[in-house]
């Protein structure tokens, strides 16, 4: 059984067929597949289904699945919240007020990071057009302009 999410639930029973290998689950997400094991292990991950050899195969639920918490992970987001937040998806809607408000706490942090990013580019920037002003054109250094 997928992990879902009943607020983007729809009824296309096709996105829930395993037909994914872990290699492929892998790739999507840009994860190795120790790290989609470990997910799995740690219950970031609900059940995986197996084909008849006993080998994962993922859904394109969970791939969808998949793009999330690594977008997560991407934010900042601890493992323990990522957990935090599948168990609430497990539970149901009545856990909706709770993922909202971790979203909420999310996405303000990724906002002070890229607000702390755009500091960090004016400083480059700065800096940059200050060693440009000190340093030869490429033009000026061309082995075209020897003669010139």
């Amino acid at each position: 059984m997928s992990i879902t999410d009943p607020i983007r639930d729809d009824a296309d029973t096709t996105r829930e067929l395993p037909r994914h290998s872990i290699g492929a689950a892998a790739a999507h997400c840009g994860l190795s597949q120790d790290t989609l094991r470990w997910y799995e292990r740690i219950g970031l991950l609900a059940h995986i289904g197996r084909d008849h050899t006993g080998k994962r195969r993922f859904s394109d639920r969970d791939l969808a699945w998949l793009t999330l918490i690594t977008r997560l992970r991407t934010t900042g987001m601890s493992v323990a919240d990522m957990i935090r937040y599948a168990e609430l998806v497990r539970a149901g809607a009545s856990t909706v007020p709770e993922r909202l408000a971790m979203f909420r706490t999310t996405r303000a942090g990724v906002l002070e990071r890229i607000a702390e990013l755009q500091q960090t580019v004016a400083v480059l920037d700065r800096k940059i057009s200050i060693y440009e002003q000190h340093t030869p054109s490429d033009a000026a250094r061309s082995p075209d302009n020897a003669a010139s």
